[in-house]
């Protein structure tokens, strides 16, 4: 159930996802933070989400990394006023970096949490 839940959520931001980074850029809202730190969190969210639908971990980040990839070059060749550009990308796979961090960070601690099952204990 909880595999589910996180599948789901991971096809959710990646399809919000792929429509912020396809909306025509006259509708892009201005302001607001830096455009990387923008692209940093959406790929940090987007790893940890993977992680917790049970996305194996070189799976998770080369599909990530080939996903930012290919949202760059369709931003600088579809017809909707963007630009794709490499530090664009590096602050996407930067953000895959952090997000498969925090998600091997959160997965240690949550095992170290869990009191150790012992064979004694098992049900026969």
């Amino acid at each position: 159930m909880r595999s589910q839940l996180g599948r789901t959520v991971f096809a959710l931001l990646l399809g919000i996802s792929l429509a912020m980074f396809l909306t025509p850029g006259d509708d892009v809202p201005q302001g607001g933070p830096d455009d990387k730190v923008v692209h940093a969190l959406i790929f940090v969210a987007l790893a940890v989400a993977g992680r917790w639908a049970r996305i194996p971990w070189l799976a998770l980040g080369i599909g990530l990394a080939a996903y930012a990839a290919v949202t760059e070059v369709l931003q600088a060749t579809l017809p909707i006023n963007r630009d794709g550009n490499v530090p664009d990308f590096l602050a996407d796979v930067t953000g895959i970096a952090i997000g498969l961090l925090l998600a091997l960070t959160a997965t240690r601690l949550v095992a170290r949490a869990r009191p150790p099952r012992s064979r004694s204990q098992s049900p026969l």
